[in-house]
């Protein structure tokens, strides 16, 4: 059993912390920004071969781009793309097709071919992995001092969270993993109730970190005891929910033992 601190202000005293990955653990952004542009280009594309006219293709490529958050200095981390599973991603791909003219089986067959394409494209495949946020790791070593068990509960796939701890050598920090594949997935309270069974504690018991307002609602709903946002992992910071406690750089946390 801990304290979490915040600016040196003890809050519920904890047993685990769950945490959010992409955007919170990790500095994802530059590598999502890749594969959405990767996945709206392949779109018009085929769109195109499938017959879409010009003005539908155009109308298409502004659609996807507000669907998957995409502006100039990065994407929306509050959209789709920074926040959603692939499979969500897939189905508003397939939403805006419908809105220009596809009909529903073709618009899932295109978006899958699409996204299919993308996850083969040179550099997906690539060993490289996000690098984590400023000052994760040294937490991270405080908590396992304290005997606080730590678990990743996220939307990307196994794969990916695997190979972003095991590139960054903080395997070892984390007891348990709640990824895309697992039923109900995020932003279903369940999920909150999956890890922490996984882990063997209560809600009540732990805190949860994370970069969107879908995953503070899910762990409030979940009864976790602290909820915590991140604000630092993207260039245009979060909107988030302001009742929730927020923090901007991991030194703002500290761990006291009980």
């Amino acid at each position: 059993m801990a304290h979490l601190l915040l600016h040196g202000r003890p809050m519920a005293p904890i047993d685990a912390v769950l945490f959010d990955k992409d955007g919170t653990m990790s500095h994802s952004e530059p590598l999502l920004v890749k594969l959405a542009r990767a996945r709206l280009l392949h779109c018009l594309k085929e769109a195109s071969s499938a017959g879409l006219a010009a003005e539908a293709v155009d109308a298409l490529r502004d659609l996807l781009r507000r669907s998957y958050g995409l502006h100039a200095d990065g994407v929306d981390p509050a959209g789709i793309t920074a926040v959603a599973s692939r499979d969500h991603n897939l189905i508003a791909t397939a939403t805006s097709l419908v809105q220009v003219g596809l009909g529903w089986p073709e618009a899932l067959s295109l978006s899958s071919s699409v996204f299919d394409a993308c996850d083969a494209l040179p550099g997906q495949e690539s060993p490289a992995h996000p690098l984590p946020t400023a000052g994760l790791s040294g937490l991270l070593e405080s908590l396992s001092a304290a005997d606080v068990r730590c678990a990743v509960i996220s939307n990307d796939h196994l794969r990916g969270i695997h190979g972003f701890l095991g590139q960054h050598g903080l395997s070892h920090h984390f007891q348990a993993i709640w990824s895309a594949e697992h039923r109900p997935c995020k932003p279903d309270p369940a999920a909150v109730h999956g890890v922490c069974a996984s882990l063997g504690i209560p809600p009540e018991r732990c805190a949860l970190i994370g970069d969107a307002n879908s995953d503070l609602r899910m762990a409030r709903q979940a009864g976790v005891a602290v909820v915590l946002g991140y604000r630092a992992g993207w260039s245009q910071p979060p909107p988030l929910d302001p009742e929730v406690p927020q923090i901007s750089h991991w030194h703002e946390l500290q761990v006291e033992p009980a």
